[in-house]
């Protein structure tokens, strides 16, 4: 692709990717039976990730020079925007988890993966699930008519996936909710997990890459001078 196109396309990854991560959410949604306006927001939801998927396509056509070749270098995207319509039967709901191979995108935006696993990054993943224990735990509280201590106590345990058994959702809300804070309880753990394992990596790789770019550097130094030589060899003869 030309400059022009590339620049479209990575103003459009992060919206395809938050597209895609909410495919979880809105397949859980649709597979639990829950009340009103819950259904709602799921049918709404799979249309809008349907029709993000399909803007880009439009997007990026229109912007290419050589279409042809841009559809054949992105099968995946063209494929998952026929095969995984909102309107397609209930039969294959389960054909729109071929969305999720819309995550490749994340090799593209790995500097954004390495801030996440940075010191602010686990900072605001914290206060994200600080923020998700004590809001879902109120909430399973007036929900479920439990007390509040109760409610966070069942936050805690469902966020690190414990789950004693003692306090389980029984209404459709609540089961919404179970989901949200797990969602948020392990992907606070795998944050902190690629910061720490970053911690011990990522010194060890700037070190080997630090001495690849010496390499390199006396290489080139090696090569010029191998050059001169020649040059002058050749003057000479």
């Amino acid at each position: 692709m030309d400059e022009r196109s590339e620049r479209v396309q990575r103003r459009l990854e992060p919206v395809v990717i938050v597209a895609t991560l909410l495919v979880i959410p809105v397949m859980i949604l649709e597979g639990v039976d829950v009340e009103e306006p819950w259904p709602t927001v799921a049918y709404i939801g799979d249309w809008v990730i349907w029709l993000v998927f399909l803007a880009e396509i439009v997007i990026m056509l229109a912007v290419v020079r050589n279409r042809r070749r841009w559809l054949a270098e992105n099968p995946l995207d063209v494929a998952i925007v026929i095969l995984t319509p909102p309107v397609v039967s209930s039969t294959l709901t389960s054909i729109r988890l071929l969305r999720l191979l819309r995550l490749v995108r994340l090799v593209r935006v790995a500097e954004l993966a390495r801030g996440a696993f940075s010191l602010a990054g686990v900072r605001y993943a914290a206060l994200l699930a600080v923020l998700t224990a004590f809001a879902g735990g109120q909430a399973f509280a007036d929900i479920e008519g439990t007390s509040d201590g109760t409610g966070l106590y069942w936050a805690l345990t469902t966020m690190t996936t414990v789950g004693y058994g003692d306090v389980v959702p029984h209404t459709g809300a609540g089961r919404v909710i179970a989901v949200v804070v797990m969602l948020v309880g392990i992907g606070f753990v795998a944050v902190l997990t690629g910061a720490i394992a970053q911690r011990f990596i990522a010194p060890e790789a700037e070190e080997a890459q630090t001495r690849e770019e010496d390499l390199q550097t006396r290489l080139d130094d090696v090569g010029e001078r191998l050059e001169r030589i020649e040059t002058l060899l050749s003057e000479k003869a």
